[in-house]
């Protein structure tokens, strides 16, 4: 696979919690940084990434993940514009949600389960990307972060400090565990 894996920005870095700039120009560059934020998120194991979180302030998500029946979905959407179901159509789903810039903690967190980004291909080209499930909830996620916003900013006081806490805590035991001269995550010995 084409592209650069770029270490993820992690939360309390300025350019995660900032409104991206639109994007004007369809060019290379954004063809490079489109395969450098596929290649990043492959490596992190995610089903979304923003380009904020590999430190670029440009308004452009990738994803690969499922809609609620399975079906495999892939791309990137440059300039995203949400829209979600109306309130007497809306139903939420109370699913676990994670984020590669806050590594390690989930939590709950009701989204609608049917949402529909328009925006536009690497070209340039007006595209719609419709999904319900994981697709709906990654959709939601992702434009969040082009808006500055991270998906423990919807959480209750109390349920964001949670998250905080195990995150700090996780980190602390990587960073011990790396200063100890071990893998982290693994026994020394």
């Amino acid at each position: 696979m084409a592209g650069q894996v770029r270490p993820i920005t992690l939360v309390g870095t300025p350019v995660l919690h900032q409104p991206c700039r639109t994007v004007d120009d369809f060019d290379t560059a954004l063809k490079d940084l489109v395969d450098d934020m596929l290649a990043s998120m492959y490596e992190a194991d995610g089903v979304g990434l923003a380009a904020n979180q590999i430190g670029v302030d440009l308004r452009v998500f990738v994803y690969d993940c499922p809609d609620e029946d399975g079906g495999r979905h892939r791309g990137a959407v440059v300039n995203p514009v949400l829209e979600l179901p109306t309130l007497e159509n809306r139903r939420l789903d109370d699913g676990d949600e994670g984020c590669l810039s806050v590594p390690g903690p989930h939590a709950r967190l009701a989204r609608p389960d049917h949402a529909t980004v328009h925006g536009y291909d690497i070209t340039g080209a007006p595209i719609t990307v419709e999904g319900s499930g994981l697709l709906a909830r990654c959709l939601q996620h992702e434009t969040d972060h082009l808006e500055g916003r991270l998906y423990i900013d919807r959480l209750s006081a109390r349920a964001r400090k949670k998250v905080l806490k195990e995150y700090e805590s996780l980190r602390a035991e990587a960073e011990a565990e790396t200063e100890a001269g071990t893998e982290p995550g693994t026994l020394p010995g």
